[in-house]
């Protein structure tokens, strides 16, 4: 079978969208724009490889879009589009596939079924282009006035990604360089290379500004359907010299006893999670009678909570915990646990809430024996 690099480029500016954070980087269904094209192309079984094409400035912003993902090292982009896709293709010139992808970073909702259209017309073919006829009618405006009316038989419209024998479109861009051509297949084109179509897809549209944001949000909403699940756990305090609670660790006199590290916020959380896929509990999960788990950092828990949701086709829209103790005091910590759980979870962290409150010292919690949370979790799923 042919080896296959998608090559996902994301080194634009991204003016005409406004605002200082480029596009590729703006939030959709909480995961930066870039994340949902990398995430379908990563986890497709007939893509070898993955290499981003970024802005060296965006490093971070790439890493965090990221993180997680089984993706080669990124490329730095040059000074246009045409340039940044060269430069990708040249850095995989030491190790060539066969074939490659060639992907705008904003579209985010390219399907799977798409990408398979496009490596089967590979098969006979050394270009392919998705697209869609055109159907609107067509007019040519001069001054604010309708100056005529375009034909549109024969009219497509091109997506990516765009598909390629990878030595045909690096000897197109290396020898057409400089040319301001707006796409990938135009170079085919005049290097002399017959560009097969195949059919693209309406919901596979290129953000360019706020509305097609917001577009991209109606859609991915339009096919979920929200579930809730509720966690609840408690965990004795104990002489110690410190806890991970919420996967930040609280310097102080104690420790959280239990089988893992005992984070019992991150425990609670695990288990809404699971409770909003009805895929059992923790324990179901990580079963605390088996050793390996005995003293385990309960990010990975949650981690495979959040993996879960993904799995199914689903969202994290919102988790809420509520953390019930008279002892170590929160609020200090808060932000830190906030930033940690999104970071967990993928999500911005407008989308996690965490509170804490006492029993007005009554009860375990109120003598200071130990500590209990409630968590709750918001989950679209596939209708």
């Amino acid at each position: 079978m042919a080896t296959c690099v998608s090559l996902v480029v994301a080194s634009g500016r991204g003016e005409r969208f406004g605002g200082a954070l480029p596009k590729q980087y703006r939030h959709l269904a909480g995961r930066p724009v870039l994340r949902h094209c990398l995430r379908t192309f990563a986890e497709h079984p007939r893509i070898d490889a993955v290499r981003a094409v970024i802005h060296p400035s965006d490093r971070a912003l790439y890493d965090e879009a990221a993180q997680g993902l089984a993706l080669l090292e990124p490329a730095d982009g040059g000074a246009t589009r045409q340039d940044s896709v060269r430069l990708g293709l040249a850095s995989l010139a030491a190790d060539p596939p066969e074939l490659v992808l060639i992907h705008d970073g904003v579209r985010a909702l390219v399907e799977p079924a798409l990408i398979d259209r496009v490596l089967d017309g590979l098969q006979a073919h050394a270009a392919v282009l998705p697209a869609l006829p055109v159907t609107d009618t067509l007019k040519r405006v001069d001054d604010g006035a309708v100056a005529g009316t375009v034909d549109r038989t024969g009219l497509w419209r091109a997506q990516t990604p765009q598909g390629f024998r990878y030595r045909a479109i690096l000897d197109a861009h290396r020898a057409f360089a400089g040319q301001s051509l707006t796409d990938d297949c135009a170079l085919a084109e005049v290097a002399g290379l017959t560009v097969a179509v195949v059919a693209g897809a309406e919901s596979n549209l290129k953000i360019t500004d706020p509305a097609d944001l917001a577009r991209a949000e109606q859609i991915l909403a339009a096919g979920l359907r929200p579930r809730t699940g509720m966690g609840f756990d408690v965990h004795r305090l104990g002489p110690g010299d410190g806890m991970v609670l919420m996967g930040v660790h609280l310097p102080g006199p104690w420790r959280l006893i239990g089988h893992s590290d005992a984070d019992v916020g991150l425990h609670a959380l695990t288990d809404a999670l699971l409770g909003a896929l009805c895929a059992g509990d923790i324990g179901s999960h990580f079963p605390p009678s088996e050793p390996r788990w005995a003293g385990a950092d309960s990010a990975l828990f949650l981690r495979h909570a959040r993996d879960l949701v993904a799995a199914a086709g689903g969202v994290i829209e919102h988790v809420d915990a509520t953390l019930i103790c008279e002892r170590p005091k929160i609020g200090p910590h808060r932000a830190a646990m906030v930033a940690r759980v999104a970071e967990l979870l993928e999500v911005a962290p407008a989308r996690v809430s965490i509170k804490a409150t006492t029993t007005e010292r009554l009860g375990f919690a109120g003598r200071g024996e130990g500590i209990a949370a409630q968590a709750v979790a918001t989950v679209c799923l596939p209708a």
